[in-house]
């Protein structure tokens, strides 16, 4: 299963593909050179099929008292941050970096009500600069879960990620598990948790989208 925010990339690189391989076999004479153009293109169709792949991730007990990894990825940082857009006082950030060759489908962690939600161009640094979270292009969204209270996520765009696709809309209900937005090539994303929150993952570890606790009450 493709994510439909990869439909026209996936279209057209389909397209690109048939046309290189129907152009080489025709003008190229030389068995090995077409081969090995033909065999890239087949790589770069295979590349973007797997970014957009986007496989069903059905949450097995939705509860307002766990919340799960929104994405797929490596936990690179678990620390007390002062949070300045919403907020403004200390949070404990959960952030989770996401390579290309990760799914890129973001999911809601909790349930809740939206309470906020607003986008903000900005730079490509790569996803792991500690300004990215503040300087990158990114969303920021606030769902109010009735357990742990107002609960933060921001989707960041990293070096390569060109459109960070956001679904959520104030007032709106966040159901855990189901499709939260998209980022497009490369990225990660930050869970900003109430202090004191105990946290039931670990530096490094690696976190799959709706099956990864990252808190419980």
């Amino acid at each position: 299963m493709f994510h439909k925010e990869g439909a026209k990339i996936i279209l057209a690189s389909v397209f690109i593909t048939v046309v290189i391989i129907l152009l080489t076999d025709f003008f190229i004479p030389i068995d090995w050179l077409k081969k090995t153009i033909q065999v890239i293109a087949a790589a770069f169709l295979i590349i973007v099929l797997q970014f957009f792949r986007n496989p069903k991730r059905n949450v097995d007990d939705i509860k307002d008292h766990t919340i799960l990894a929104p994405v797929d990825g490596k936990v690179v940082v678990i620390e007390e941050v002062y949070e300045p857009e919403y907020f403004k006082d200390k949070r404990l950030m959960v952030s989770i970096f996401m390579s290309p060759v990760n799914v890129h489908v973001t999911r809601y962690a909790l349930n809740g009500i939206i309470k906020y939600s607003k986008y903000h161009p900005g730079k490509y640094l790569v996803a792991w600069h500690p300004k990215a979270s503040e300087e990158n292009e990114r969303t920021t969204v606030v769902i109010d879960n009735p357990v742990f209270g107002e609960v933060m996520y921001r989707q960041i765009a990293g070096a390569l990620a060109k459109r960070i696709v956001n679904y959520a809309k104030e007032g709106h209900r966040a159901i855990q598990g189901e499709d939260a937005g998209f980022i497009k090539f490369g990225s990660r994303v930050d869970l900003y948790l109430p202090i004191g929150t105990k946290v039931n993952v670990v530096l490094n570890q690696k976190a799959k989208g709706n099956k990864t606790v990252i808190s419980f009450k």
